[in-house]
């Protein structure tokens, strides 16, 4: 039986983007983020895919755990870092490395005595997760005993990479950098924004000798763009899901007839109307303006009407014939989620992470 809603996931793309990171930050390590059910894409196959990659960055730990289920052996850090000694238990008997972003998990490694890895969080100006710059030497001299055997690395995460000219990210840098001052240990600064701002990586790539810059590349990884004044090819990225269904539905509406809960969508004129078989449940946006773009069949039509749990109806009038089964492309290589996004008021973040988990993920090359 086929699936109504699938999202293909392309491998090559994933690949292709992985190089492309490599070719604008060389020299670095890449520490790839699959968070979030691998941006929607599927944590485990995304991590698969990705395994040539130096590390992979989870939110939470057990997404480590998932993919140490799955027999993947790469080295995972976990982001989000922990809370309690159960967790932090858990992380090490796991290998999973640790992000440390408070005082209370100095206390916990410091009672524990694990040798595990961690990364040290520094706020310089995200104001979230992160230890304060002045108290950074007394935290590093706490970890430096607790976690006698395991290595411990200095990040921080930037509030603004994707403004161009940014005074914050200037700032951050600049606060880093002061804090970090003597430091000798690998470090980790850059996300997909600074990598793709070019301007930024010389500032994000000095590391002591010796020590490794990681970057942690996640949305350019996926084939999105997470800078506003940049499309994805125009970057050399490729989309690595293509969010796809089928009509259901093709009926003839007079003028005059309405579309949908609430009816705020009626026909100006004798209309072709289609039913695809894809809704909020399975990620599509609820919230999505008229008008929203869709291709049926590889030619562009437009969404109307509300969008439903599990149906959307787009207008077909004045295309070729079209017939239940018809493929409908919602997002993918021809119609990049970013423009999908922009009409729905929204970010590509939020759609490729949304994606339902009635959706079934094929994996191709």
């Amino acid at each position: 039986m086929t699936p109504a809603a699938v999202a293909v996931i392309r491998a090559a793309a994933l690949r292709n983007n992985l190089q492309k990171v490599r070719e604008l930050a060389p020299g670095c390590r890449i520490l790839a983020v699959v968070k979030a059910n691998g941006y929607g894409h599927g944590l485990v196959a995304v991590a698969r895919i990705l395994a040539r990659a130096d590390a992979l960055g989870v939110a939470r730990i057990e997404e480590g755990l998932q993919l140490r289920d799955a027999g993947i052996d790469s080295r995972i850090v976990v982001l989000g870092g922990f809370v309690g000694a159960d967790e932090l238990g858990e992380a090490a008997h796991h290998r999973l490395d640790l992000v440390v972003h408070g005082p209370g998990q100095l206390g916990l490694l410091e009672d524990a005595r694990l040798p595990v890895d961690v990364w040290v969080k520094l706020d310089t100006g995200m104001g979230r997760l992160g230890i304060e710059p002045a108290l950074l030497a007394g935290a590093l001299d706490r970890l430096r005993t607790s976690v006698a055997g395991g290595t411990i690395r200095l990040m921080t995460h930037l509030a603004a990479a994707d403004v161009p000219g940014s005074g914050q990210t200037s700032a951050q840098l600049a606060v880093f950098a002061d804090a970090a001052a003597g430091w000798q240990g690998d470090i980790s600064i850059a996300n997909s924004a600074a990598i793709l701002r070019s301007a930024a990586l010389p500032a994000v790539q000095s590391a002591a000798p010796g020590a490794s810059n990681w970057v942690r590349p996640g949305l350019m990884l996926y084939g999105a763009s997470p800078l506003p004044d940049r499309t994805a090819a125009d970057l050399g990225l490729q989309p690595a899901m293509s969010f796809e269904t089928r009509l259901v539905a093709v009926k003839r509406l007079a003028r005059g007839q309405r579309v949908g809960y609430g009816g705020d969508w009626q026909a100006e004129r004798d209309s072709v109307v289609g039913v695809a078989a894809a809704g909020y449940a399975d990620g599509y946006p609820w919230h999505s303006a008229r008008g929203t773009p869709v291709l049926v069949n590889g030619r562009p039509a437009q969404v109307i009407g509300r969008i439903s749990m599990d149906m959307i109806s787009i207008d077909l009038t004045g295309l070729p014939v079209a017939a239940p089964g018809d493929r409908v492309l919602l997002w993918g290589d021809e119609l990049p989620v970013e423009e999908v996004a922009r009409h729905a008021g929204t970010i590509p973040w939020v759609l490729l992470t949304g994606v339902g988990q009635r959706v079934l993920r094929q994996v191709s090359d």
